[in-house]
Protein backbone atom coordinates (compact mmCIF):
# COMPACT_ATOMS: atom_id res chain seq x y z
CA UNK A 1 0.00 0.00 0.00
CA UNK A 2 1.80 3.13 -0.91
CA UNK A 3 2.61 5.96 1.39
CA UNK A 4 -0.40 8.75 0.18
CA UNK A 5 -3.50 5.58 0.47
CA UNK A 6 -2.06 4.74 3.80
CA UNK A 7 -2.56 8.08 4.67
CA UNK A 8 -5.67 8.80 3.77
CA UNK A 9 -6.94 5.58 5.82
CA UNK A 10 -5.39 6.75 9.06
CA UNK A 11 -6.89 10.13 8.40
CA UNK A 12 -9.90 8.65 8.01
CA UNK A 13 -9.62 6.91 11.01
CA UNK A 14 -8.89 9.53 13.06
CA UNK A 15 -11.85 11.86 11.83
CA UNK A 16 -14.29 8.90 12.67
CA UNK A 17 -13.01 8.78 16.00
CA UNK A 18 -13.02 12.27 17.07
CA UNK A 19 -16.78 12.06 15.44
CA UNK A 20 -17.48 9.17 17.45
CA UNK A 21 -16.29 11.10 21.03
CA UNK A 22 -17.88 14.87 19.55
CA UNK A 23 -21.38 12.82 19.53
CA UNK A 24 -20.02 11.25 23.20
CA UNK A 25 -19.27 14.83 24.41
CA UNK A 26 -22.47 16.22 23.06
CA UNK A 27 -21.54 18.12 20.32
CA UNK A 28 -18.40 20.22 21.90
CA UNK A 29 -14.78 20.39 20.06
CA UNK A 30 -12.14 18.82 21.65
CA UNK A 31 -9.04 21.47 22.08
CA UNK A 32 -6.66 19.34 20.56
CA UNK A 33 -8.29 17.38 18.31
CA UNK A 34 -4.88 15.71 16.28
CA UNK A 35 -3.86 14.92 12.89
CA UNK A 36 -2.38 11.70 12.05
CA UNK A 37 -3.25 7.94 12.53
CA UNK A 38 -2.38 8.25 16.17
CA UNK A 39 -4.01 11.42 17.82
CA UNK A 40 -0.97 13.75 19.04
CA UNK A 41 -2.28 15.58 22.03
CA UNK A 42 -4.80 15.21 24.86
CA UNK A 43 -8.41 16.65 25.43
CA UNK A 44 -8.54 17.07 28.81
CA UNK A 45 -11.88 18.01 30.11
CA UNK A 46 -11.68 19.59 33.51
CA UNK A 47 -9.02 21.19 36.06
CA UNK A 48 -6.90 18.55 37.48
CA UNK A 49 -4.24 21.07 38.56
CA UNK A 50 -3.68 18.68 42.01
CA UNK A 51 -2.32 15.41 41.27
CA UNK A 52 -5.14 12.86 42.21
CA UNK A 53 -4.87 10.19 45.21
CA UNK A 54 -3.30 7.01 44.86
CA UNK A 55 -7.11 5.26 45.37
CA UNK A 56 -8.93 7.87 43.24
CA UNK A 57 -10.92 6.66 40.23
CA UNK A 58 -12.75 8.43 37.55
CA UNK A 59 -10.42 11.20 37.49
CA UNK A 60 -10.74 14.40 36.04
CA UNK A 61 -8.62 15.44 33.36
CA UNK A 62 -6.85 19.20 33.03
CA UNK A 63 -6.19 21.64 30.17
CA UNK A 64 -2.58 20.26 29.60
CA UNK A 65 -2.00 16.29 30.27
CA UNK A 66 1.97 15.89 31.58
CA UNK A 67 2.84 12.86 33.36
CA UNK A 68 4.93 15.16 36.16
CA UNK A 69 0.94 15.25 37.94
CA UNK A 70 1.19 11.95 38.86
CA UNK A 71 5.14 11.62 40.14
CA UNK A 72 3.80 10.86 43.77
CA UNK A 73 1.98 7.92 42.07
CA UNK A 74 4.73 6.87 40.12
CA UNK A 75 7.18 6.84 43.02
CA UNK A 76 4.94 5.16 45.28
CA UNK A 77 4.44 2.56 42.79
CA UNK A 78 7.69 2.01 41.51
CA UNK A 79 8.81 1.71 45.33
CA UNK A 80 5.97 -1.05 45.64
CA UNK A 81 7.67 -3.02 42.58
CA UNK A 82 10.89 -2.61 43.06
CA UNK A 83 11.62 -0.95 39.17
CA UNK A 84 13.24 2.97 38.77
CA UNK A 85 10.91 5.63 38.97
CA UNK A 86 13.00 7.78 36.39
CA UNK A 87 12.12 4.66 34.24
CA UNK A 88 8.65 4.74 35.13
CA UNK A 89 8.20 8.19 34.61
CA UNK A 90 10.17 8.60 31.65
CA UNK A 91 8.05 5.44 29.84
CA UNK A 92 4.76 7.52 30.61
CA UNK A 93 6.10 10.55 29.06
CA UNK A 94 7.04 7.80 25.61
CA UNK A 95 3.75 7.01 26.04
CA UNK A 96 1.96 10.62 25.78
CA UNK A 97 1.82 10.66 22.28
CA UNK A 98 -2.37 9.93 22.12
CA UNK A 99 -4.81 11.89 24.30
CA UNK A 100 -5.90 10.27 27.36
CA UNK A 101 -9.09 11.70 27.81
CA UNK A 102 -11.33 8.48 28.87
CA UNK A 103 -14.09 9.40 26.69
CA UNK A 104 -11.51 9.90 23.58
CA UNK A 105 -9.71 6.60 24.44
CA UNK A 106 -12.90 4.66 24.69
CA UNK A 107 -14.17 5.70 21.49
CA UNK A 108 -11.19 5.04 19.73
CA UNK A 109 -11.07 1.67 20.75
CA UNK A 110 -14.78 1.30 19.48
CA UNK A 111 -12.98 1.60 16.43
CA UNK A 112 -9.65 -0.01 17.11
CA UNK A 113 -10.42 -3.06 19.13
CA UNK A 114 -7.05 -3.76 20.09
CA UNK A 115 -5.60 -0.39 20.73
CA UNK A 116 -4.25 -0.22 24.27
CA UNK A 117 -6.05 2.02 27.36
CA UNK A 118 -4.85 4.17 30.06
CA UNK A 119 -1.80 7.13 30.62
CA UNK A 120 0.30 3.88 30.05
CA UNK A 121 -0.96 3.04 27.07
CA UNK A 122 -1.38 -1.19 28.53
CA UNK A 123 -3.21 -4.05 25.94
CA UNK A 124 -5.37 -5.83 27.69
CA UNK A 125 -3.84 -9.20 27.10
CA UNK A 126 -0.74 -7.59 29.69
CA UNK A 127 -2.94 -6.17 32.13
CA UNK A 128 -5.26 -9.24 32.35
CA UNK A 129 -1.43 -11.49 32.53
CA UNK A 130 0.23 -8.73 35.21
CA UNK A 131 -2.45 -8.16 37.66
CA UNK A 132 -2.19 -11.96 38.59
CA UNK A 133 -1.37 -12.37 42.23
CA UNK A 134 -1.54 -8.07 42.89
CA UNK A 135 -3.59 -6.45 45.29
CA UNK A 136 -5.15 -5.11 41.58
CA UNK A 137 -6.36 -8.56 40.82
CA UNK A 138 -10.24 -8.12 40.91
CA UNK A 139 -10.02 -4.55 38.65
CA UNK A 140 -10.74 -5.08 35.32
CA UNK A 141 -8.43 -3.56 32.16
CA UNK A 142 -11.54 -1.35 31.05
CA UNK A 143 -11.16 0.57 34.64
CA UNK A 144 -7.34 2.33 33.07
CA UNK A 145 -8.93 5.44 31.28
CA UNK A 146 -10.33 6.19 34.19
CA UNK A 147 -7.89 5.75 36.80
CA UNK A 148 -4.07 6.69 36.61
CA UNK A 149 -3.08 5.72 39.72
CA UNK A 150 -4.34 1.93 38.57
CA UNK A 151 -2.54 2.51 35.25
CA UNK A 152 0.45 3.12 36.98
CA UNK A 153 0.00 0.40 39.36
CA UNK A 154 0.33 -2.41 36.00
CA UNK A 155 2.97 -0.53 34.23
CA UNK A 156 5.31 -0.49 37.49
CA UNK A 157 4.41 -4.60 38.37
CA UNK A 158 4.63 -5.47 34.38
CA UNK A 159 8.28 -4.24 34.01
CA UNK A 160 9.02 -5.93 37.53
CA UNK A 161 7.71 -8.75 35.82
CA UNK A 162 9.98 -7.93 32.82
CA UNK A 163 13.24 -7.77 34.93
CA UNK A 164 12.71 -10.91 36.08
CA UNK A 165 12.63 -12.36 33.04
CA UNK A 166 16.14 -10.63 32.04
CA UNK A 167 18.93 -13.16 31.76
CA UNK A 168 21.71 -12.50 34.41
CA UNK A 169 24.21 -12.41 31.46
CA UNK A 170 23.47 -10.74 28.17
CA UNK A 171 25.28 -10.07 24.97
CA UNK A 172 23.18 -6.96 23.83
CA UNK A 173 25.05 -3.27 24.08
CA UNK A 174 21.96 -1.98 26.31
CA UNK A 175 21.46 -1.67 29.85
CA UNK A 176 18.79 -3.08 31.78
CA UNK A 177 16.31 -0.33 32.32
CA UNK A 178 16.85 0.47 28.00
CA UNK A 179 15.90 -3.69 27.57
CA UNK A 180 12.70 -3.14 30.52
CA UNK A 181 11.50 0.22 27.97
CA UNK A 182 12.11 -2.55 24.50
CA UNK A 183 9.81 -5.06 26.74
CA UNK A 184 7.29 -2.68 27.63
CA UNK A 185 7.29 -1.25 23.78
CA UNK A 186 7.63 -4.66 21.77
CA UNK A 187 6.86 -7.40 24.53
CA UNK A 188 8.95 -9.90 26.65
CA UNK A 189 9.85 -12.18 23.34
CA UNK A 190 11.65 -9.20 21.55
CA UNK A 191 13.23 -7.90 24.98
CA UNK A 192 14.62 -11.18 25.44
CA UNK A 193 15.54 -11.63 21.95
CA UNK A 194 17.40 -7.79 22.25
CA UNK A 195 19.17 -9.64 25.18
CA UNK A 196 20.76 -12.12 23.03
CA UNK A 197 22.21 -9.26 20.63
CA UNK A 198 19.41 -9.10 18.59
CA UNK A 199 19.31 -5.83 16.67
CA UNK A 200 16.03 -3.59 17.26
CA UNK A 201 14.07 -2.37 14.50
CA UNK A 202 13.28 1.28 13.64
CA UNK A 203 10.54 1.65 15.47
CA UNK A 204 12.16 0.26 18.56
CA UNK A 205 15.08 2.30 18.23
CA UNK A 206 12.64 5.19 17.88
CA UNK A 207 11.16 3.89 21.24
CA UNK A 208 14.50 4.01 23.03
CA UNK A 209 15.84 7.38 21.76
CA UNK A 210 12.60 8.67 22.77
CA UNK A 211 12.97 7.14 25.99
CA UNK A 212 16.71 8.70 26.61
CA UNK A 213 15.19 12.32 25.83
CA UNK A 214 12.48 11.94 28.44
CA UNK A 215 14.62 10.73 30.74
CA UNK A 216 15.70 14.55 31.26
CA UNK A 217 11.71 15.21 32.12
CA UNK A 218 11.48 12.33 34.53
CA UNK A 219 14.17 13.32 36.73
CA UNK A 220 12.72 16.90 36.39
CA UNK A 221 9.35 15.90 37.29
CA UNK A 222 10.20 13.39 39.97
CA UNK A 223 13.14 16.39 41.47
CA UNK A 224 9.93 18.42 41.79
CA UNK A 225 7.83 16.23 44.29
CA UNK A 226 11.31 14.72 46.04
Amino acid sequence: MGPQRKYGRALALVVAVVAVWLVARGGHTPAHPGTGATPQSPTPTADRSAAPSPSASNSKWSDSYDPAHFATQVRTRAGQAGIDPRLLMAILYNEDYKPHDPQLERAWQRLKPDSAFGIANMHRAAFDETKQGHDFATRNWDELPDDPDLAIEAAAWYLHDLADQLPAHRSAPFNEDELLALGYNTGAGNMLAFARGVTPGSAARSYLDRLHENLTKADAALSATG
